[in-house]
């Protein structure tokens, strides 16, 4: 089966990449070829920017695939452009969607592919709401072949998940932790989360792939194991050979200090986030997800150590997080603030 991934070289795609080379999969990365450590021997790159389509069309021109994985997709202009490019010229298109569409705050705890798909706090979200709706009448009207994939919180050894954390720097939360410095926890700690391992997705992700009986519907692909957020902190902490100093700072405080935290907690981590995972192990069977968060983030953390460059500190960060402490332990009223227009405040 001779297989095209756009991207393929990111957090969750590159566990997939390894996993489908082992497979056997005749597979081929289009991308820039700027991550060459994380590309798995025995795949083919095709050099090229996804966003320059007309060079990309010339690029592919003597190229036909049985299924191509967008992994870099974000806005129905990226859709319609990959229609544009892939119809009539594969037998699946494998869309990355998110979980971070589903219904916030859920109406129900545990979710499934039927949650309705609304997230009036993060872009990010709302664009990718956008891009299912514009592949589903694809598929619906003109027999377009997707398949829709939503991953929610998926990590791996390049990745220290956490619910706030430097996006680009992720080992400054356990510089924090190292240093004794207090590291804030959204809301109460409380709040349940679903936290995959890469590998693990890897595994039910393969099984899509080429799986007919899969095109005209969505999935998503998480770990059943659900832990609390200060659990996550307390395993992190862990890991790392120390005590985590948690302070528990609501979501609305801070998203009105720093309103460009807002999707990315009021719009996913600060609301609980539990997966049914029945229907990928209906058209997967056999998949099971088996790496335990307090085993992958030991991994991580070692992946980190082993190599000091990669430890870097994002002192912006630094300087937020310590911003949004101090403010709130001077008992600063987030009612004195002026909050975004889309917040009524709470203690998530």
């Amino acid at each position: 089966m001779k297989v095209l991934f756009i991207g393929g070289t990111g957090v969750i795609s590159s566990a997939v990449s390894e996993l489908a080379v082992k497979k056997g999969i005749d597979l081929y990365l289009l991308n820039r070829g700027k991550r060459a450590d994380l590309f798995p021997g025995g795949a083919k790159l095709i050099k090229g920017d996804i966003r320059d389509i007309e060079n990309i069309r010339k690029v592919l021109a003597d190229y036909s695939f049985d299924v191509v994985v967008d992994w870099v997709a974000y806005t129905p202009e990226h859709i319609k452009a990959d229609v544009d490019l892939f119809k009539g010229k594969t037998a699946q298109y494998i869309f990355i969607s998110s979980a971070s569409v589903y219904q916030k705050p859920p109406s129900y705890y545990l979710i499934d592919e039927s949650t309705p798909l609304c997230n009036p706090y993060w872009q990010y979200a709302r664009d990718k709401i956008a891009c299912e709706l514009l592949l589903t009448e694809e598929y619906r009207e003109k027999g377009f072949p997707v398949t829709i994939v939503r991953p929610s919180y998926t990590y791996g050894k390049t990745m220290i998940p956490f619910a706030f954390n430097s996006r680009e720097h992720r080992w400054t939360l356990v510089d924090r932790m190292r240093k004794g410095k207090k590291i804030i926890v959204p809301g109460d700690g409380t709040s349940l989360w679903t936290l995959t391992h890469n590998t693990d997705f890897a595994k039910g992700f393969i099984g899509l792939i080429g799986n007919m009986h899969a095109i005209g519907h969505a999935f998503h692909i998480t770990s059943d194991e659900v832990l609390t957020w200060d659990q996550v902190a307390k395993l992190i902490g862990k890991a790392a050979g120390v005590e985590p100093n948690i302070i528990h700072i609501s979501s609305d405080f801070i998203c009105t200090i720093s309103p460009e935290q807002t999707g990315g907690l009021l719009g996913d981590k600060a609301l609980s986030a539990v997966f049914d995972n029945s229907k990928i192990k209906r058209f997967v069977p056999g998949f099971t997800s088996t790496v335990p968060f307090s085993e992958g983030i030991k991994e991580t953390i070692a992946w980190y150590e082993s190599d000091p460059a990669r430890c870097t500190v994002d002192e912006e960060f630094n300087k937020l997080a310590d911003k949004i402490i101090a403010a709130y332990e001077s008992g600063l009223n987030t009612a004195s603030l002026v909050p975004p227009r889309h917040l009524s405040g709470g203690g998530r």
